[in-house]
């Protein structure tokens, strides 16, 4: 079973207690495809311009990604960011932004994806993401993502997403200004009344809950003992989630919580080093392992 994503790829200054890197692999669909591809064959599709200074095959060698879907767009710039967290590591503050490719049309998704069952769609436009979503007739369950930009600026565009997606996953801050609920509980529950079937918000250091149905889900993250990079946390949180729901190939509130529970421990590899220094230190059987240590800590 083949999971699709779409979103950023970009390239990435980060700026952290622990020191500073520059040029470093980022984006969105790239934390997303190499996590993912530890559960599941990973579909991506992205854009990036001639410019783009990382060999991303080379980067996927030996994964489960497929990059039929990655264009490289003649005449135009890759994405790039520069965040600092010398401020607070529990929030990134954007120092410079350069849309470039991303401030253009959106990347096709070739015909051979087309009949992906499992789709998420990574922090990137509304109207872009519905129109992905809309493009993808045979998807069996679709989850997006979204931030506080949209939320602010497209509120009507992400409504009109909301309506025609399965699942959303945002941070608590995000969830707060889209409901104007500052009880979890209550957002959550706000949030499935505009659509989806069910809604899993980040919390951080503090872990991450779900409401599906009349359920509510709460999980603490896995207990790191440092934390060197929060950089693209939450989309291989997401990763390690939607990885699971498609090796699982079934979707119940049980199944929910234990790929949320896979999603925890897989972030907890991406803070552990800068960029993909963390991830690439994982595999399936070492995050089974701090599964099990993540059951532990919560058994009394």
């Amino acid at each position: 079973m083949s999971l699709l994503v779409t979103g950023s790829i970009g390239v990435d200054t980060i700026e952290t207690p622990f020191g500073t890197r520059d040029g470093v692999v980022g984006g969105s669909a790239v934390y997303f495809s190499y996590a993912a591809s530890m559960f599941a064959s990973v579909r991506l599709v992205g854009v990036i311009g001639p410019d783009y200074p990382i060999d991303l095959a080379n980067l996927f060698k030996g994964r489960a990604v497929d990059l039929s879907g990655l264009e490289t767009r003649a005449g135009s710039k890759s994405f790039r960011w520069h965040g600092s967290y010398l401020k607070d590591m529990n929030e990134a503050q954007t120092v410079s932004v350069d849309l470039n490719v991303l401030a253009e049309q959106a990347p096709k998704i070739p015909a051979a994806f087309l009949d992906s069952r499992y789709v998420f769609l990574a922090n990137t436009h509304p109207q872009l993401q519905l129109a992905f979503r809309r493009s993808l007739t045979q998807a069996k369950l679709v989850v997006a993502d979204t931030m506080n930009l949209w939320i602010e600026t497209t509120r009507d565009d992400l409504k009109a997403l909301l309506r025609e997606v399965d699942g959303l996953v945002l941070n608590d801050g995000e969830a707060r200004l889209l409901t104007g609920e500052k009880n979890m509980i209550r957002a959550a529950r706000a949030v499935i009344s505009m659509g989806p079937k069910f809604v899993v918000i980040k919390k951080g250091e503090h872990g991450a809950m779900a409401a599906v149905g009349n359920e509510i889900i709460t999980l603490p993250a896995y207990p790191a003992e440092q934390v060197i990079d929060p950089t693209g946390a939450g989309d291989s949180f997401a990763a390690g989630m939607m990885g699971y729901l498609t090796a699982s190939d079934r979707f119940d509130a049980a199944t929910l919580r234990r790929a949320m529970a896979y999603g925890t421990v897989t972030a907890s590899y991406t803070i552990a080093g800068f960029s993909l220094e963390g991830l690439a230190q994982a595999d399936k059987k070492r995050l089974d392992a701090r599964l099990e240590t993540l059951r532990a800590s919560m058994a009394f």
